[in-house]
């Protein structure tokens, strides 16, 4: 299954390598064009090159993980954060150091040791080592070098009611549904971006919007889910089994009101459940492509995912295919009728005050769907 494979793959910002030739080899076939730029951006065309609008869909390659900074005389390995990680997950959970997958644990000062006011906080990252096993230093220093990347090693399973168990879900979610909606056929001009280096500031993706200059930008993400016991609705954000999340807004983007509306319209005419993502907190690769050029007309779809950022999360397999189907219905809609993208793109033109129809009511984050239908009727 390709989202075992990718999720399994090593691919922490910068060094996306892995997670890159998975999808080289299993898209080859289905691409008209494909190629990289100097970023590591992986970039795949299908459909014809011109006729109808041209859509960017665009999911991030990279996950958090650690980098050695230091290898200790004992032969542990100090680290530091590369994207952002709760320090407070680290302690005892395994690890594959560098590209040769070196096998390691995080390691602390046991518990029976510790003072009782070391208790009662968590270790900071400076507290912390990777074990690898190493004899000391100069046995480490010829397994591991400063700079090598360290992942969670963690195995993809499936488990329960159609849940899925591992690594890096966010956002190798969203590659595996790029991946599966560019092997079928769309007779539009389509820019499948994988893009690199979001965890760490939205790197890869203005670039590649700049490049691409697309007339609408799909972002597809794995996004916050707390739909846990004792979790309040409101901090909920997303919820597992109700399909995908349109956002509304996040620190980075207010998604487009016509747009976000006509997304969750098609959904609703395809019977596809859908959800609002409730929160104003963190942001995807989104806030980066619609400021590119002159501003791209963009919406965000995420899968939600459990325990974010974390060694081990989870996804709702269910969520994972409705994704797929909404977004097909979306790339269908506009192969039916291209105007559409001019009418969603189009800003009210300035007049007098007061003149002219009241403007909709926005979507509410509490609502379960639009509460009319969305631009194209």
């Amino acid at each position: 299954m390709l989202l075992r494979r990718l999720s399994e793959a090593a691919g922490p910002s910068g060094f996306e390598d892995e997670v890159r030739h998975v999808l080289i080899e299993e898209l080859r076939p289905f691409a008209r064009k494909m190629y990289t730029d100097a970023l590591g951006n992986l970039f795949v065309e299908t459909g014809p090159p011109h006729g109808g609008p041209r859509v960017m869909l665009a999911a991030h390659m990279d996950e958090v993980a650690l980098m050695v900074v230091r290898i200790d005389d004992e032969g542990t390995l100090r680290f530091r954060p590369i994207g952002g990680i709760d320090e407070r997950v680290l302690v005892s959970k395994p690890v594959r150091v560098g590209k040769d997958r070196i096998p390691g644990v995080i390691g602390s000062k046991a518990v029976h040791l510790q003072k009782p006011d070391e208790r009662k906080h968590p270790f900071t990252m400076d507290e912390l080592y990777i074990d690898i096993g190493a004899a000391d230093g100069e046995q480490a220093r010829e397994w591991v070098q400063i700079g090598d990347f360290a992942v969670f090693a963690t195995d993809y399973e499936e488990f329960g009611e159609r849940k899925a168990k591992g690594k890096a879900f966010d956002d190798r979610v969203g590659c595996a549904v790029l991946a599966e909606l560019a092997k079928r056929s769309f007779q539009l001009p389509l820019v499948f971006v994988f893009t690199v280096q979001e965890e760490i500031g939205l790197r890869g993706a203005g670039p590649a919007a700049f490049r691409i200059n697309p007339d609408l930008a799909l972002v597809v993400e794995g996004t916050l889910c707390f739909d846990v016991p004792d979790a309040r609705e409101e901090d909920a954000v997303t919820v597992q089994g109700r399909g995908p999340a349109l956002t509304l807004l996040d620190r980075m983007t207010i998604a487009p009101e016509k747009l976000v509306r006509w997304m969750a319209g098609v959904a609703g005419e395809r019977g596809i459940p859908y959800q609002w993502r409730r929160s104003g907190a963190g942001a995807n690769d989104a806030g980066a492509i619609h400021v590119a050029r002159r501003g791209i007309l963009t919406g965000a779809v995420s899968v939600p995912v459990r325990y974010i950022h974390s060694p081990v999360q989870v996804v709702d397999l269910a969520d994972y295919t409705n994704t797929i189907a909404l977004l097909e219905a979306i790339l269908r809609r506009l192969e039916e009728r291209p105007s559409l993208i001019d009418r969603l793109r189009k800003r009210e033109s300035p007049g007098a005050p007061g003149s002219g129809a009241p403007a909709p009511a926005r979507p509410r984050p509490d609502v379960p769907g639009p509460t009319e239908p969305g631009p194209d009727g």
